[in-house]
């Protein structure tokens, strides 16, 4: 087994930015209509939540780049981040498998300015 990690960090006000500038071309590309809904049901804390959610695809792109042959293997829309029972995010592939990841887990984090997400993996070798 070995461990993978990737994190990001993201200035809110560029996610609020890119949103209000391109609408939904911009969301469309970057989110899934699921983490959508999510993030606009947030209300007054939307934009924290989509900054949060794209720091959390960067981060795990980076964590999973080593298990890639191209990076172009992956998009925006292949992983998704939802939420448990519990409220805790977690990650979705979609239409694309990982065989050798055993474990995976992500914590994302937020405040006025920036929102930061680290996504840990555990691979078979």
């Amino acid at each position: 087994m070995k461990i993978l990690c990737g994190t990001d960090i993201i200035e809110i006000s560029r996610i609020k930015e890119s949103i209000e500038r391109s609408g939904s071309t911009f969301l469309n590309l970057v989110f899934t209509p699921n983490e959508i809904k999510y993030c606009e049901s947030r209300r007054n804390a939307k934009y924290n939540h989509y900054a949060g959610r794209f720091a959390a695809k960067e981060a795990i792109f980076k964590a999973i780049s080593s298990l890639l042959k191209n990076k172009f293997d992956i998009s925006w829309h292949n992983a998704e981040v939802i939420n448990d029972e519990n409220g805790n995010p977690k990650i979705k592939f979609l239409n694309v498998e990982f065989n050798n990841i055993k474990n995976i887990d992500i914590s994302i984090s937020h405040c006025k300015e920036y929102a930061v997400a680290t996504v840990v993996l555990m691979v078979e070798d």
